[in-house]
């Protein structure tokens, strides 16, 4: 076949296609134009099904663009709120990567477990409804196929899907292509090797043309990756044109206006010209929009290069008929006096950062204002009882807790029990406690729905205990700073205690202290209610106790601290002891997993009948199907704290 060409080689027809096809150049394809070519939306995995427009989500096309091969931008960050598109953005630059530009990828969710759930509900329809990608990658049931619900092996690369919380997944393999997917829901270290968004992006030192992309909604200030991400690059944001005036400016939420309990006739009234703007304009403002650097690398600092570039975008800018302005002014409404909805308003629908205040309360304000309440009593409107316990050498610490509406709370009583919490005396005292009942002012009697026992001490001697009742009375806790939940999915712990091995693991609940903390601070910070008025969202209650029981209340402060050139920050103590700060953060998650969170009206109401509180009248035209039993009362002998009085 020497000296032959191409044409005089006898080849069969479809041998003839393919090598044609493989000597035809790929197509000079941006992401976003190859998202409207080829990109098809699965009914399974979005409200509007069928082919992709880059024109209804017109400000993704830039940040698209830069994620692709003829981009020399190396790290794409978007800040972003909720309902943009922001995640459809990188599904696009992932079918990109598998039809155009082939190479090893990662993509990272906050959870291994959160990283399955996204490859069965979005990467598997992304693939299934594209035609370009489904030849490329086998079918998941096929033998030996490399398509699994953690690795998809396409021709010239492999996908591989893990979660922050993994540190094997993290380092599995040099990768071209990093997704990391809401980076600021990732714990600040796993595993004990460090900081996962640190550890994923060392693998791709190896590429000199790696493509990093990094999307979250924003949490805390100072504590947000992705606001320091942002931070660092040309930090874009996307201007609109006013309908009236055509002068351009960014959406800002104070110029978003209405008439109070009217929030759904919100318009937005022009920063410039002040002429307001109905929101059927908007899908004419994102089309003439742009995107502008405000700190581009010409006047940024060191830190900013133009191999990095940002974006922010709030919810106010969401497309016609995804979020409207009406029902962001309708969120705003109800998060007022509720700093929990304010918080994830701000996260959410501004995409902003939370500004969290870490400064301790003053303890001599808190003890000034102390209540004149019995202990051992459960005020009116405390509705069920949670405890927190807290071991030391020496002595078991707990509190127990009121819960009501809004999450207020009332401290019912503080117990120190002496002992050596090596030994079963001082355990079996904690019991008594556990099967105690405390008197309601109705007249009956609440026992404690939830006991939160931290294991960071004496570990094997707190399971071993908390095995001995039933998981919906006793909890197992270790506390996490670095979570950024209050309370995570329990975990089996195999115990070995004095040689025996038990045969099913302890579960044990991972808290997020720090959220928990500064939750509680901000509620401690609240002043009381003046005449008339409503009790704030989660006002504290306290009786008379001592001053040390405030003094350790508040004993701890949110402070900096640089570790490698990175920034931390550290809950650290300005008080010796911080004992009843730890039994109230312990006795709070476990009214967590209570699911006072979730409660609905109907289970506040609920509660309140149990107790006979604020029933409603019934219809006499109704007969009534069910009565509820009434509880027993037990009397209980008032005594006074064992608290430092």
């Amino acid at each position: 076949m020497e000296g032959n060409s191409i044409s005089e080689i006898n080849l069969s027809p479809i041998y003839t296609q393919a090598l044609w096809a493989g000597l035809k150049p790929d197509p000079l394809l941006s992401v976003s134009e190859w998202a409207d070519q080829y990109r098809k939306l699965s009914p399974k995995a979005s409200a509007e099904p069928g082919p992709w427009r880059t024109s209804r989500t017109p400000y993704l096309k830039e940040i698209m663009d830069a994620l692709s091969s003829s981009s020399p931008v190396q790290e794409v960050v978007f800040m972003k709120g909720s309902q943009v598109g922001g995640t459809e953005c990188g599904n696009n630059w992932l079918g990109y990567v598998i039809d155009c530009s082939p190479g090893p990828m990662l993509m990272v969710q906050p959870t291994v477990e959160l990283a399955k759930r996204n490859s069965k509900q979005r990467i598997e329809p992304l693939i299934q409804e594209s035609p370009r990608l489904k030849t490329k990658v086998r079918p998941p049931k096929s033998r030996d196929s490399g398509n699994t619900i953690l690795s998809k092996e396409f021709i010239g690369g492999t996908l591989i899907l893990t979660g922050a919380n993994s540190s094997v997944g993290l380092r599995s393999m040099p990768v071209k292509h990093l997704f990391l997917d809401e980076v600021d829901a990732y714990p600040g270290d796993v595993d004990g090797e460090g900081d996962p968004v640190v550890l994923a992006k060392a693998r791709t030192r190896t590429f000199s043309r790696r493509k990093i992309l990094q999307v979250s909604t924003p949490t805390i200030q100072n504590r947000s990756r992705i606001e320091a991400s942002y931070l660092e690059s040309d930090q874009r944001k996307y201007y609109l044109p006013c309908p009236h005036c055509k002068g351009y400016q960014t959406l800002k939420w104070a110029q978003i206006k209405w008439s109070k309990g009217k929030p759904f006739e919100a318009v937005y009234h022009c920063d410039l010209c002040r002429e307001p703007i109905e929101e059927r304009f908007k899908s004419w403002m994102l089309e003439q929009g742009e995107w502008r650097a405000e700190n581009p690398p010409s006047l940024a600092s060191n830190t900013s290069t133009p191999h990095k570039v940002g974006f922010h975008l709030s919810a106010l800018y969401s497309p016609v008929g995804w979020f409207s302005w009406g029902e962001a002014a309708s969120l705003w409404e109800e998060s007022q006096n509720n700093p929990e909805k304010l918080r994830v308003f701000i996260n959410t629908v501004l995409g902003e950062t939370w500004k969290d205040k870490g400064e301790a309360p003053d303890w001599k304000r808190l003890y000034e204002r102390r209540e004149e309440y019995p202990f051992n009593t459960v005020p009116k409107q405390g509705l069920f009882l949670t405890a927190g316990v807290d071991v030391q050498r020496d002595r078991i610490e707990c509190e127990i807790v009121a819960w009501g509406r809004k999450k207020r709370s009332w401290s019912v009583d503080y117990r120190v029990l002496p002992g050596d919490t090596s030994s079963t005396e001082v355990w079996d005292r904690l019991e008594q406690v556990l099967n105690e009942t405390f008197l309601h002012t109705c007249g009956l009697s609440l026992p404690i729905r939830m006991m939160a026992v931290d294991s960071g001490f004496n570990t094997q001697q707190v399971y071993s205990w908390c095995r001995k009742f039933p998981i919906q009375r006793v909890m197992a806790i270790k506390g996490y700073a670095e979570r950024s939940l209050t309370v995570g999915q329990p975990k089996a712990t195999e115990v070995t205690f004095q040689g025996k091995r038990y045969r099913r693991g302890l579960k044990v609940w991972p808290i997020g202290t720090s959220v928990i903390k500064s939750e509680l601070y901000g509620f401690l910070r609240q002043s009381g209610p003046g005449e008339g008025e409503e009790e704030p969202y989660g006002f504290c209650h306290f009786p008379q106790y001592g001053e040390e029981f405030f003094k350790q209340l508040t004993s701890e402060e949110l402070m900096v601290k640089i570790v490698k050139g990175y920034r931390r920050y550290e809950w650290q103590k300005r008080y010796e002891r911080n004992e009843a700060l730890d039994c109230r953060v312990y006795a709070r998650a476990a009214a967590v997993v209570c699911g006072m969170d979730r409660w609905e009206e109907a289970q506040w109401e609920r509660l309140e009948k149990e107790l006979g509180i604020k029933v409603p009248v019934p219809n006499p035209s109704i007969a009534p199907t069910s009565v509820l039993p009434k509880p027993k009362v037990s009397p209980v002998p008032r005594r006074k704290s064992t608290f430092w009085n």
